[in-house]
């Protein structure tokens, strides 16, 4: 159980499990060590439990051990853990949690959430793989009353579940995840990703001229992105002699299919740093037609470099964006609705502006330090309240 030595004020140990912590660059990663190196900066211990592989191209804060793990067959860069066995038990046991996070669904998170039901902790989790979302890409979408039945299973064991997105806390609520649920939002480098990183001598060096009009991708280059509506809209766009020209910024298994697609378009691999904020900062417009983001990490930071994003009305993005205020919403894999908006942007410079300039306003609300010292505020109640 938890130690008697917790105060409001003592500093606390926390056992984070996740499927992805550094294997894989993508906004679970990137959010969950940018919030273990903000609590070990409030001194804090945070032990990771999670699968990876040799040569992790991540290097992220906190104290890591390995889970057992095999290549997941779909998608083998990703890693899926196998399960929590004896000897990773004793090791967290150890260590000594207050409190536990799991931040996946998958074999090892159902595993840790029992155990520390066992040894009466604390648990809480972060929802942030919509996976009903994925039916259609990965499944038959028959399954969804499925996927939401073992959700329930899930998530309704949580002492609490904080979800990124109003929508998509009520879309959780309504199909019956029964447990205390708060708002968790993720936050943006506003040093970072500004309008003032826009770079004429990036985009020449790309190959773009003074007239071209940017369209970015950025993103996991994989098919629940919503890559297909993504070179429908290029390819017409451009068959109607719009001075369009596509950026894709990422990696993932579909690259070559999508370089195929579009052999016009710029492909500049992964990006980080502030290579990707003058990428996003020189581009015109974000293209993202992504239904399966429960918050949308690129969506703001394409907001904060103040470009007009044309995005899904769906539970993460429709979220950030205020439909004709903030940027333009379509309805989910609706390619007709996703090229009237388009072309709307492209061919209307002042909408641009207007629209880039109101996201930028917009983003500034989503600073990460006030949220991440929210979730340490969410802990010390959980752990008061165990207590």
């Amino acid at each position: 159980m938890p130690s008697s030595r917790v105060t409001d004020a003592a500093p606390l140990r926390i056992a984070l499990f996740t499927g992805n912590y550094n294997h894989i660059e993508d906004g679970v990663s990137r959010t969950l060590g940018r919030l273990v190196g903000y609590l070990e900066d409030q001194g804090h211990t945070v032990l990771v439990i999670g699968p990876t592989m040799d040569n992790a191209p991540m290097d992220q804060p906190g104290a890591f051990v390995e889970a057992p793990s095999v290549s997941f067959p779909a998608r083998p860069e990703y890693r899926l853990a196998t399960g929590f066995p004896r000897a990773l038990r004793a090791q967290v046991q150890a260590f000594g949690p207050d409190l536990v996070h799991v931040a996946s669904p998958d074999i090892l998170g159902h595993r840790a959430l029992t155990w520390a039901k066992k040894q009466d902790l604390p648990v809480v989790s972060t929802y942030h793989t919509h996976f009903p979302s994925y039916l259609g890409y990965w499944g038959p979408r028959w399954l969804e009353p499925l996927a939401w039945a073992v959700g329930r299973r899930f998530y309704g064991r949580f002492d609490e579940v904080y979800v990124p997105t109003p929508t998509l806390l009520e879309e959780i609520r309504a199909n019956g995840i029964d447990t205390t649920l708060r708002l968790w939002p993720r936050g943006i480098d506003l040093d970072r990703f500004s309008p003032s990183h826009r770079s004429g001598d990036w985009r020449q060096s790309h190959g773009f001229e003074a007239g071209d009009v940017v369209i970015a991708f950025v993103s996991r280059l994989v098919k629940e992105k919503g890559l297909d509506v993504f070179v429908e809209v290029i390819r017409r766009l451009l068959l109607s002699g719009a001075p369009v020209r596509a950026l894709v910024v990422g990696d993932g298994p579909e690259r070559a299919s999508l370089e195929e697609a579009l052999p016009g378009a710029v492909f500049t691999g992964h990006l980080g740093g502030v290579e990707l904020a003058t990428a996003y900062a020189s581009s015109d417009v974000f293209l993202f037609p992504s239904e399966t983001e429960t918050f949308g990490n690129v969506t703001l930071e394409a907001m904060a470099s103040g470009l007009a994003v044309v995005g899904a009305d769906a539970a993460g993005t429709a979220s950030l964006i205020d439909d004709e205020q903030t940027g333009l919403l379509c309805p989910p894999r609706d390619a007709d609705a996703f090229l009237d908006a388009a072309q709307r942007v492209v061919h209307d410079a002042a909408l641009r502006q207007r629209l880039g300039a109101a996201a930028v306003e917009a983003a500034s609300r989503y600073d990460w330090p006030d949220v991440l010292a929210q979730m340490e505020s969410n802990y010390r109640r959980v752990v008061a309240q165990h207590a």
